[in-house]
């Protein structure tokens, strides 16, 4: 997978590009064996196996959605889902994931308004969440299987922008629930997860 990166930034007429974080996302995939499958994610009504098939649905309409083919992928509610990992995910996780990144680096992905999870809104604000999803979700598959987990700086700069505009004005609440509270001078990849809603100390046996 290619993981050049283009313009990255956190406002509305630049374009995070998103091959660093699905090459991620992929060389994490690579590294989950049969047997982790069944193991506990941070997401607690996830295993592994359904965290994967969540992973493929969302690159199939993040995809969808930056190509404006809006359709099936795009218009379901993801929380509505009962995700099922197919038998072939290992080659399917990474054409998805490639072509993923490549629809949002064509032109005109960025335009307009688009849809995904059912939701009519901003295609530049669509790219930023199907960053988000890849760069949070790889973190919750690399503390679920014990893989070291380094997103890249600009990608990170994305997502925290993103999810810290949507706490509300007490502080508690953000785009995936309760706010984990962590320090203003712990790492940005703590502070990315704790604004998802995750402890950034999470761990399988938890």
């Amino acid at each position: 997978m290619d993981g050049t990166t283009g313009t990255t930034g956190t406002t509305g007429t630049q374009k995070p590009d998103l091959g660093a974080v699905a090459t991620a996302m992929a060389h994490l995939a690579e590294g989950v064996t049969d047997a982790s499958l069944g193991e506990p994610t941070p997401c607690p009504k996830y295993a592994v196996r359904e965290l994967l098939a969540h992973v493929i649905g969302l690159s199939e309409a993040f995809r969808d959605a930056a190509r404006k083919d809006l359709g099936p992928s795009t218009a379901v509610d993801p929380g509505t889902v009962e995700w099922v990992l197919a038998d072939d995910w290992r080659t399917e996780l990474p054409r998805l994931l490639d072509e993923l990144v490549n629809a949002w680096r064509a032109p005109g992905a960025w335009d307009g308004d688009t849809r995904a999870g059912g939701i009519t809104f901003p295609a530049a604000a669509a790219g930023r969440v199907a960053l988000n999803e890849l760069l949070v979700h790889g973190w919750d598959l690399a503390r679920a299987t014990g893989q070291d987990y380094t997103p890249d700086e600009a990608g990170l700069r994305v997502s925290y922008g993103l999810m810290a505009t949507a706490v509300d004005d007490g502080g508690s609440d953000g785009m995936f629930g309760p706010v984990v509270p962590v320090p203003d001078d712990a790492p940005l990849l703590d502070r990315v997860v704790g604004l998802s809603g995750r402890r950034p100390d999470w761990r399988p046996e938890d």
